[in-house]
């Protein structure tokens, strides 16, 4: 029996109480009720709930000419430049296949020519694979744990109904574990410092102090509760095709991804200035202005996973695309263009960059995206990134293995799952992503603790009672009890210490307003009751 077989005897470790802080607080305007419709995860995708999407409403045709007007040319003279690297990246992406994709080993992180070459390969790629960050041993355990907490509490739903493979849980021992582990705070740091944060603008940080510092901090992790996946073999239910988590029309709008102008670059028609590496743009996005289910509201850096178990390709393993930049550039630019030849003149004519030009007039279409639902992608609606031959298998893994994608790979950018699980043995991860300690991303963990302390589903899920009445579930008090300060603050349990030995100058303003924020003003003395 798994030395962690206690933890899921007996009845919930703490009462359903809410958290409440010591001292009068200054903190976020709760959006706990703004609770998100009952489901599981093919509420997010129209191609696993069988779903048919509507149009969508005028308002996207001006939309759509307000992101281009004065920019017309440019913007036509861009996709054609952008056509041409998407034909050379599609040839190196078939050549290469799944060694395309960077890694490095845990054990190496303080190497420097290691650190370097990977360093390399990620700006490029937007997808790694850390190996050995969670001794083997310790991650098949989480997994039996985390079966048994399922026998333990047969109410578990999940997705498909009958034979699950993706859990509606976000509170069981293994996860609380996983996301609290020192290793996975360690390799979470690691690569959000790999983006880079310049002076903030006013449009950028929200406020009037041009050249101000970024509130930002990647060497202070956030732990986002996300689900699991444990997926047996011979599966084709859970067949999730090449899709954009985080979000989807928001890219485009004004008061989504606009905020911060992360996408101007593309939208003026100087795609390759924009840089996927660079924060501070990010920081005012509104990546879920339509509550939908499973959007992520929190500003994630990578999404992420942690294996427990082998995986290779056709056995249940994650797909990615990776071009980090011209995915992104092509997603965002192809509702501006429509074909002049339909694709019976044959495939190369129809994906000549002369057979494209600027709808005229101007639809509402934004192929994929559908308000509240995340986006999905096809060779139909994008035939130029060749996605049958562009979506390739990360390398092997093993259970401890750490999987992460930029967030313009997951939100938003292309991966996939194999559509039929071939593999002999379970296809099971914990997702982990890898989220930066920014003021909004403070305000969801003061949010996202409330539902911690009572059992329910994290904010961006979709709601009902959860875990509340579950035996073995763990708490706050048993964090507070039994875990290091590091993920009591990680999980919006403790307060930063802003003035603390090596806090960089330019982080310390982020953790005293996420402690203002998070309801520590009493700074590092502050405590968490219940």
């Amino acid at each position: 029996m798994s030395k962690l077989a206690h933890l899921t005897k007996g009845p919930s470790i703490s009462t359903r109480a809410a958290i409440r802080i010591r001292s009068v607080a200054t903190t976020a305007t709760s959006t706990a009720s703004l609770h998100k419709s009952n489901g599981d995860i093919s509420s997010v995708f129209p191609s696993l709930s069988g779903t048919a999407s509507p149009p969508l409403p005028p308002r996207f045709a001006d939309l759509k000419n307000r992101l281009i007007r004065s920019h017309e040319s440019d913007v036509r003279d861009g996709w054609r430049r952008l056509l041409v690297a998407l034909q050379q990246q599609k040839q190196e992406i078939k050549t290469l296949g799944s060694t395309i994709v960077p890694e490095i080993n845990f054990w190496d992180l303080n190497d420097v020519a290691q650190r370097t070459r990977f360093r390399d390969g990620l700006h490029k790629r937007g997808v790694a694979v850390v190996r050995g960050v969670v001794p083997e041993r310790e991650a098949l355990d989480w997994k039996e744990l985390l079966q048994r907490y399922i026998r333990t509490n047969p109410s578990t739903r999940g997705f498909p109904p009958a034979n699950p493979a993706v859990y509606e849980l976000y509170w069981s021992p293994s996860q609380i574990l996983a996301r609290a582990h020192p290793n996975i705070l360690r390799v979470q740091k690691f690569l959000m410092s790999h983006w880079r944060a310049t002076p903030s603008s006013s449009r950028s940080q929200g406020n009037d102090n041009n050249n101000a510092a970024p509130l930002v901090s990647t060497s202070h992790p956030v732990a986002y509760a996300d689900r699991l996946r444990i997926r047996q073999p011979g599966d084709s239910s859970f067949a999730l095709g090449p899709h954009i988590d985080g979000g989807s029309v928001e890219r485009w709008e004004e008061d989504g991804y606009g905020l911060g102008g992360v996408y101007d670059p593309i939208f003026h028609g100087d795609w390759e200035c924009y840089d996927p590496w660079e924060t501070t743009s990010r920081l005012p996005v509104k990546s879920d202005l339509y509550n939908g289910a499973g959007a992520c509201s929190m500003y994630s850096m990578f999404q992420g996973w942690l294996a427990m178990s082998e995986m290779g390709a056709g056995e249940g393993h994650l797909m990615v695309c990776p071009m980090v930049k011209e995915a992104m550039a092509y997603l965002l630019l192809r509702p501006f263009f429509t074909p002049q030849r339909d694709i019976t003149a044959g495939l190369a004519a129809f994906l000549e960059p002369e057979n494209w030009t600027l709808e005229h007039p101007t639809s509402s279409a934004l192929q994929g995206a559908v308000p509240a639902s995340g986006q999905e992608l096809s060779a139909a609606m994008h035939p130029h990134l060749g996605l049958e031959d562009t979506m390739v298998h990360l390398p092997r893994v093993r259970p401890g293995d750490y999987v992460a994608w930029h967030c313009d790979i997951c939100a938003p950018a292309i991966h996939a799952v194999d559509s039929v699980h071939t593999g002999a043995s379970d296809s099971s991860v914990l997702y982990i992503p890898a989220c930066p300690l920014t003021e909004a991303n403070a305000q969801y963990l003061a949010r996202q603790r409330e539902t911690f302390a009572e059992g329910t589903p994290a904010p961006d899920f979709p709601s009902g009672e959860g875990e509340s009445r579950y035996r073995g579930r763990l708490t706050p008090e048993y964090v507070m009890g039994n875990i290091s300060r590091e993920a009591q603050q990680a999980m919006g349990l403790a307060p930063y210490d802003s003035q603390g030995p090596g806090v960089p100058e330019r982080e310390r303003a982020v953790l005293d307003r996420a402690n203002e924020v998070l309801g520590f003003k009493g700074g590092v003395e502050a405590k968490v009751v219940f």
